[in-house]
Parts: structure tokens; sequence; C-alpha cells
């Protein structure tokens, strides 16, 4: 094979292709080991697949729908080319009976286009738009393996790690962000046997190159706007970035900024007072003393009174997490969780804020069932006690060090209640 990424030769017998990788297939499922005529890059994605507890019969889940999908997808930064994509591969995919599809960059399906009796038979198998087809649900597939990867890359038949996805052939290339490089997602193109050739992988590619060229002369018609941004996850003192500056602030400074970043029609002095203080006694004084040491440390011109509020909006990592939750990119939400917001604050509207979004995470996790997010939320030290995490992480990788962490947290939840019972009577 001269192209690692390409499934098939020209001129291969694609019977006696589909055969001999049919019978790998079987016998990775059932011992763990990988035959030829498997492909290294195919052999690598089997292994992933296999270690993220994916089924050879196991089938993709919608996580987003109707309303939810459309809000996420038009604000996905691939929307601005999808005319592009349309444009390339829309006549291709039509007339070759074909499909093509858009992924975010967590194998998230967006866009689902093309011929519609072979849309209609890729319902089927949930290859519709608001599935995620990532590797670490589905298995090895274009769409989500090219992600997973960073490459272009085509999969043919069984090479698919679910049964019910090997019928398919489909050819997938990620697509940049090209000022940062970041994977944005990737753009597929997915149908029979007929796309088992080295020129489909090559169409994929020249589409996301003339993708990532497309956003790179869109990006600089955006004006420059030096937005401030506020880290206050995972620390005592916020962190603000603005205008070149880095600013720790002070404790009470950051619950203030936190809260106003959060009501951009501004807080009267008696709201936030409310907010911040649980003790009622603390005069108006106090805080507009306070306010005024805030105004200093920001600069002129960020802080404005009658109410209180910012004059710029403020991006905070805090908001960047809720947008994802309620998006559903719960991978995305949980990568950007530092840690509870403001952990050692007392005051009360920033308790609640901290309990709303550390619970709306957790509860998101433990319904996702994804057992490297919730070990990585069971291992974090505001994890590291929390059974209801640790019992979904044993349900999807009971391991002997989870389930002893597991029997000791439940030790612990059950030693109170023992000792009451075994007092004696008085």
């Amino acid at each position: 094979m001269t192209d690692p990424w390409v499934a098939l030769e020209p001129g291969a017998d694609l019977a006696e292709q589909v055969r001999l990788l049919r019978r790998a297939h079987e016998t990775f499922t059932e011992a763990g080991t990988v035959q030829r005529p498997v492909r290294p890059v195919v052999a690598d994605s089997w292994r992933r697949s296999a270690r993220a507890g994916v089924g050879p019969d196991g089938s993709a889940d919608v996580e987003l729908s109707d309303g939810d999908l459309g809000a996420y997808r038009s604000e996905h930064p691939l929307a601005r080319v999808m005319p592009l994509f349309r444009e390339l591969m829309g006549t291709f995919a039509s007339d070759g009976e074909h499909l093509l599809a858009v992924c975010d960059e967590h194998g998230r399906l967006l866009w689902v286009e093309g011929h519609a009796r072979t849309r209609r038979q890729a319902e089927w198998m949930n290859f519709v738009p608001g599935a995620r087809w990532a590797e670490t649900a589905v298995g090895t597939n274009a769409p989500g393996t090219a992600v997973a990867v960073d490459r272009p890359v085509q999969v043919f038949a069984a090479e698919h790690f679910i049964r019910r996805v090997q019928p398919w052939t489909c050819a997938a290339a990620p697509v940049h962000d090209p000022r940062t490089g970041r994977v944005l997602g990737a753009i597929d193109i997915t149908g029979g046997d007929g796309l088992a050739h080295p020129h489909s992988l090559g169409f994929v590619q020249a589409v996301a190159r003339a993708a990532e060229s497309q956003l790179a002369l869109l990006l600089p018609h955006q004006p420059a706007v030096d937005i401030p941004e506020l880290s206050a996850l995972g620390r005592d003192e916020a962190l603000l970035i603005h205008g070149g500056r880095r600013v720790r602030l002070s404790r009470r400074h950051s619950e203030i900024l936190v809260l106003l970043s959060r009501h951009p029609e501004g807080l009267t002095g008696d709201e936030l007072s409310c907010a911040l203080y649980e003790d009622e006694s603390v005069t108006p004084v106090t805080l507009r003393a306070e306010l005024a040491r805030l105004r200093r440390v920001l600069g002129p011109g960020l802080l404005s009174s009658r109410p209180y509020r910012l004059t710029v909006p403020v991006e905070s990592d805090v908001a960047v997490v809720e947008r994802r939750l309620e998006s559903g990119a719960v991978a995305a939400a949980a990568t950007g969780y530092a840690g509870p917001l403001l952990p050692a604050s007392q005051a009360p509207a920033v308790a609640r804020l901290r309990r709303r979004v550390s619970d709306g995470l957790r509860t998101a996790l433990v319904a996702r069932r994804d057992p490297d997010l919730l070990a990585d939320w069971a291992h974090a030290p505001w994890g590291e006690d929390d059974i209801e995490v640790w019992r979904a992480l044993a349900a999807v990788r009971p391991t002997a060090n989870v389930l002893a962490r597991l029997s000791a947290l439940e030790s612990e939840l059950a030693a109170p209640t023992a000792t009451w019972l075994q007092r004696p009577r008085s």
C-alpha cells in the first residue's frame, strides 16, 4: 500500500477484501489480535475503540436535536464554510448517491446532506445530525477517526468497528482554525463501495484545505476587539486579562467581577450587597469603598455606577463551561472546568453559582457514561470523594483500583450510621 491512509489500491478485489476484513474483525473482537490485511491506522483505531468500551454491536446516540442543534451549529466556526462545502461536494454527493457530512471537534455530526434515499438508509445507523460519531462512542469511522488522529483517513467496509456500519465506506479530513491550528471538526463523504478509491480521500483533503483558506480570508474582516477574559474556576483569586495586562484580583474583587460579568444590565448597591454578604449589618459605605478600590485596579472606564455595571462584555471561564453544557458539548465543558468557582468564597450568590455549575457538569458526566471523562473528574481534587461519580465510573470501568476506592467511600458513608446504631441505650 503506497498510502497507509487509503483503504484500497485501484484494481483491488473488493469482495475478497471485504471477506478478509470481516474475518479479521471477528478475530479482533473475539481474541483481541489483529490479522492481515488490517492497516496499522485501522488496527490502532480498533484498539482505541476497545479501550473506550465500544462494542461491535453498538450504535450512535443523538446528543443534540431540534432547537439545541440549530443553535449550536449556527455558532460553530464551520457554519461559515458550509456554503463552500455544498458548492464543492453537494452535486458529487447527490449524483453519486453519497452523503456529505460535517462533524465538530468532538465527532458530533452537525450536517448530513446528500442523496435522499441514502440519507434514509443512513438513519438506520443514526448517521444523522446531532449524533455523536467520535471513536470513543462508535469506534472506527472516518469522521471520528480523522478528528481523533488529526489526519485525513478512509475507512472501508469491515474496517468500521461497529458491524451495522460495515456496509458503508467513508473518507474524511480534519479542518483546522487557520489562526491557531486547532481542529474545528471534519468534512466527510459517506456512501457505498464506489468511494473505496484514493480519489475520494484526495477529494475531501482538497475540500478541507479550501475551507481553511476560506476561513483565513474571513477572519481578517472581523473587528479586532480586546474582550476582557476572567478566569475564576479553581482559584480563590480570579485572574483578569485585559489590554495586555494580567491582574490578579483580591477575593472580594473576584466575587464582584464574577457577579457583574453575569449581569451586563448592572446591579444596584442593595442587590450587590445581598449577593455578596451574609451579614446584613455590612453598610453601603463598605461596599462603595470596595467598588472604588476595584475601579482603581481595573483602570479607567471599565466599571460604572448607578447601577454598578461593566462597560464592556467580559468573557469568563464559568460562562464558557455553561454554554458548552447547554449545547451538549460535555467533553468540552469538562475540559474547560478547572475546578469549583472561587472555592473559598462564602458570598451567597457565588456559592449558588458554584453549586449550579458543578452539579450541572457532574450530572452530565454521569449521564454520558464516558469512562475517561468520569475518571478525570473522580481523580481531580474536587472529585476524589464524589461517590456518585465513582459509582458511575465503576459501572463502566470496573478496575480493581476503581472498585477499591468505591468500596472505601461507601464504607466511610456508612460509618456514622453504624456508629450511631451501635451506641448502648441509656
